[in-house]
């Protein structure tokens, strides 16, 4: 059986104010792995490369995920 990483999870500045109740999370201590997980739903965990995550920043930053347009 392949051993769990410990992923230390972190929010963005703006979501480390008590105002804010849910935020995505993100961790980058595991070599080659970035993990996301929402705050609310702390138990599921979705991981991806390093590359599989410039790819997916880049995207979001070119606005393909705009949820305005």
């Amino acid at each position: 059986m392949t051993a769990v990483p410990e992923f230390d999870f972190v929010s963005a500045a703006v979501c480390r104010d008590p105002k804010v109740d849910n935020c995505p999370q993100v961790a980058l201590n595991v070599p080659g792995v970035v993990a996301l997980r929402d705050s609310e739903r702390p138990d599921t965990i979705v991981t991806m490369t390093a590359e599989q995550w410039v790819t997916l920043t880049d995207a979001v930053k070119a606005g393909e995920f705009d949820l305005s347009a």
